[in-house]
Formats: structure tokens, sequence, C-alpha cells
């Protein structure tokens, strides 16, 4: 097994005595109705762009079988059978009511043939060996609890040459930047989120998980190490967010 990384241990609840997966578990399911809502309205709706251009960055390998993991309500992967148009997309999550949600939006956009949600856990992956063309991961590997397992077992399901794309927060490298972008994880945004009646402390673990989170260079550094090659890394927006990317060698 992996040995666990510090961002591994950081948790959404300090007072609770579940492990990280369990905690994240339940603190998606309580603010799973808002997610989406809140997302659009503290990003200023800047992370439908991200989303999209990290799913372009798969447009050359034309990818027929996808893997979303940390699916969520589904948002990159309905974002990616439009751009794509791949045959079939499958997309895992730990929470049972963000699925729900998302099986709703597949529904509404009259998608259900190609993308099928299931409940699962990316650190056991219940797909065989070389499965998929591409795997892709919005915002979610901070939330893994053993980040090193969870890159290796999407290495493990992807077909050789397959690619990966993770999208995840950074922390910006210019002075100024940085300064603005610590006042409004640390401050703005839980503030936000207690006028919208929701779970503060849920959005603190973001800004908390997203500090301690390994960016640039040291992500690509465990990419490598797990095995995969090609790997890079795009800053976007003033660096609070980047595209990595990798391939399973041939």
């Amino acid at each position: 097994m992996s040995n666990p990384l510090p961002h591994d241990h950081i948790t959404p609840f300090k007072d609770s005595e579940k492990n990280k997966k369990e905690q994240v578990t339940e603190m998606f399911d309580r603010i799973a109705g808002q997610y989406d809502h809140l997302n659009r309205f503290l990003s200023a709706r800047i992370d439908i762009s991200w989303r999209k251009k990290a799913i372009r960055k798969l447009k050359a390998a034309n990818p027929q079988q996808i893997l979303d993991v940390a699916t969520g309500t589904a948002d990159m992967a309905i974002m990616a059978c439009k751009i794509l148009n791949p045959q079939k997309i499958e997309g895992i999550d730990i929470s049972v009511n963000m699925l729900d949600l998302g099986k709703k939006k597949i529904e509404k956009e009259g998608l259900g043939d190609k993308i099928r949600l299931q409940q699962g856990d990316s650190e056991t992956i219940n797909f065989p060996d070389h499965s998929f063309d591409a795997v892709m991961v919005a915002f979610g590997v901070r939330n893994f609890e053993n980040l090193e397992k969870g890159l290796t077992e999407m290495w493990r399901v992807l077909k050789p040459g397959g690619r990966l794309i993770v999208l995840e927060f950074s922390k910006p490298r210019k002075k100024a930047v940085k300064s603005l972008y610590n006042l409004y994880m640390g401050i703005v945004a839980p503030q936000v989120v207690r006028w919208f009646n929701q779970n503060k402390e849920a959005y603190q673990y973001l800004s908390e998980s997203a500090n301690a989170f390994p960016d640039r260079h040291a992500f690509t550094d465990i990419l490598k190490k797990v095995g995969y090659t090609d790997t890079g890394f795009q800053a976007l927006t003033f660096g609070i967010c980047c595209i990595y990317s990798g391939q399973k060698p041939r």
C-alpha cells in the first residue's frame, strides 16, 4: 500500500472519529443539494471553463471508454459526452446523494444511454485492468484518503497508452494573487456558505485540503512515481487551478 501523504490526513470534521473516506462521504451527502449552485456562485462560473479546457485535453486521443472518478453530480461526465462524443462514460463517486442528483441531470440531458453512474471508491475501482481509454477527475483527488493509492488504481484501469486528466485547485505563486486567494478561501468562501445556511465546516475543509495538496511539480512527481509518463500541468486563472495530465505507457 502507498504511504499516506500529509494531505491525506486533512479531514472535514475535526471532532469526528470516522476516517477521512467516511467523513468525505458524509460531507458530500450533506451538501449535495446546494453543491452545484454554490460551486457556480463561489467560482463566478469560471469552473465551467476550467472543466471544458480539461476535457479538451483528451480530444486528440479520441477516447471511447472514459472513467469519471469522483463524478459528483456528473458535470464532467455530461460535458465530456458533449465535447468528446465517446461510446460510454462510467462515473463513480462515494456519495449516494451526489449521484442521485447526477442521475437526474443525465436523464434531463437525454444521455442515459451513454453515461452510467454508480457508487464507487477511487482507491478500489470496481473495473478490470485496462478498461478505459481515459480517466478524468475534477476537484476530487484532494479528497482521496490515500492519494497515491487512488492514482495507482486509475493507472491500473487505464489501457496502455490511455490518458489521465486531473483538474484541481493550486496555490498561486504571485504574492498579490496568493494573498487574495488565501483571504477568499479562508474567510470569504466560508462566510458566503454560512449565508446560504450550508455546512461551513465542509467549505473550510475545501480551503485546508487545497492548501495541503501537493500541487504542480510535487503532484507530477507523484504521477511519475506511480507509473505515469508524459506528465505535465497547465496553470489556469492566475494559478488558482491546474490541469494535470499523464499517460499509461504503451
